[in-house]
């Protein structure tokens, strides 16, 4: 290190979110919205959030949990992931949640299978959307659609029926 270099100031490292930010950020962000039986979309992202708590996840990826769905369904964008003080982690976890329009379901899945701590929260995301309760809201055929969708992306990551 040349003597200009030590004058210069050093940047401080911007505080991470904590969880109980992320989650606030994460209601605050998907306030209006419902899921298709019209329940408040929040209470999906809490069952995801305590599903990877359950299955033994770490902090990032229980962040990453509150914030699996904000960038597919608009609630926040990349730019503010990409500036958020989440660790490097939490952010490839999201990203790696979030479908691309047009985007195949083998290609989601490798993407999930090849990102460290994502296929946890996958699997907690899926349990909770296959929950028998939470689908017999809906009716019979987006019932029989969305179960078939579920248990092939189960499929495809390798987790067993009901994880």
């Amino acid at each position: 290190m040349n003597q200009s270099d030590a004058q210069q100031p050093q940047p401080h490292p911007q505080p991470q979110l904590t969880l109980t930010e992320v989650e606030t950020t994460a209601r605050t962000a998907h306030a209006t919205q419902t899921d298709k039986a019209g329940r408040p979309y929040t209470e999906h992202l809490r069952a995801v959030a305590d599903g990877v708590r359950t299955r033994g996840g770490d902090e990032d990826q229980i962040a990453a949990a509150w914030l699996h769905d904000a960038i597919e369904d608009g609630a926040l964008s990349e730019r503010w992931l990409a500036d958020a003080p989440l660790s490097a982690r939490t952010k490839a976890i999201v990203l790696a949640l979030t479908k691309r329009a047009g985007e195949s379901q083998e290609t989601y899945a490798r993407r999930i299978l090849a990102t460290p701590g994502a296929t946890l929260v996958k699997a907690s995301d899926l349990a909770h959307n296959a929950d028998p309760v939470r689908l017999a809201a809906l009716d019979e055929a987006t019932r029989q659609r969305l179960t078939r969708k579920y248990a092939d992306m189960r499929g495809l990551l390798g987790l067993p029926e009901g994880h």
